[in-house]
């Protein structure tokens, strides 16, 4: 049964025909972790929690700085200096109280990732360095979950759904079947270091918890198979079309790595 409270919050939702009550129903059993609450993950948790995802996870080690809050508008300025994770799991409370909120104010590690990860349906990848990124993607493939990954640089963006079947039933290419190696250290400056577009992590955010939000329903088709770029300068998107990569050493015929390895050696740092 709905209370009052859930009608009037989740309406506009439950009359699209294709979510309607059952589609509802349907998010509020369902769980996603949300690796990283900055940039990208910020517009990603609140539009998770804002529509009505039974339980929402959060992984984040950093604090808050003065400098995030041109494009990390969860959080206030009476906030700089608090944990991210429970500044971010205060204020999404107070957004949706009726969704369960789980902070998990540590750094993702090999040691830890499978443990943290495993009692959620979907996971999402909205870090900023490739360590995470490789082991996040590794940690997937491994639990056998989806995986929303975004990712951001300057005034350009990417988005994609990894380990998820693609038209046709068969399993869609993970992380490591379009980036098969890191780039060498230092190449790809952070956005500390190359600056980044205030609204770019909200716009690329946004179409990565439509991602989210697709795959738990069954809705349309997500972006398996699929690498969405979006260009703000140019006011333009481009997808372009991924395989699984037979040889992938993680999702591959024939995998040669099988558990989690040390991914700050693996990306030379």
């Amino acid at each position: 049964m709905w209370t009052k409270e859930e009608l009037d919050r989740y309406h506009r939702q439950m009359i699209l025909p294709q979510v309607g009550p059952e589609g509802q129903e349907r998010l509020k059993g369902s769980s996603v972790v949300v690796v990283g609450a900055g940039g990208l993950g910020v517009p990603v948790l609140m539009y998770l929690v804002a529509a009505g995802v039974g339980r929402v996870g959060l992984v984040e080690m950093d604090r808050v700085e003065l400098s995030n809050l041109h494009r990390q508008v969860l959080y206030a300025t009476e906030d700089v200096g608090k944990p991210k994770a429970l500044a971010a799991k205060e204020r999404l409370q107070a957004l949706n109280p009726l969704v369960q909120i789980e902070a998990h104010p540590v750094r993702l590690t090999s040691e830890n990732a499978l443990e943290i990860l495993r009692p959620y349906d979907l996971i999402v990848d909205a870090s900023d360095n490739f360590p995470t990124r490789y082991l996040v993607n590794d940690a997937a493939v491994f639990l056998n979950k989806p995986l929303v990954y975004g990712a951001i640089y300057q005034f350009d963006g990417q988005v994609a759904v990894f380990h998820h079947p693609v038209e046709g039933g068969e399993m869609g290419p993970c992380y490591r079947c379009l980036f098969p190696k890191p780039p060498p250290p230092g190449s790809v400056p952070s956005c500390a270091e190359a600056g980044v577009f205030g609204v770019l992590p909200a716009v690329v955010g946004s179409l990565m918890a439509a991602e989210a939000l697709k795959v738990l329903l069954g809705l349309g088709k997500p972006l398996a198979g699929h690498l969405l770029l979006y260009d703000a300068l140019e006011g333009s998107f481009h997808k372009l079309t991924l395989r699984r990569n037979p040889s992938c050493p993680v999702c591959g015929d024939h995998p040669t790595q099988k558990e989690l390895i040390d991914y700050e050696a693996f990306c030379g740092l």
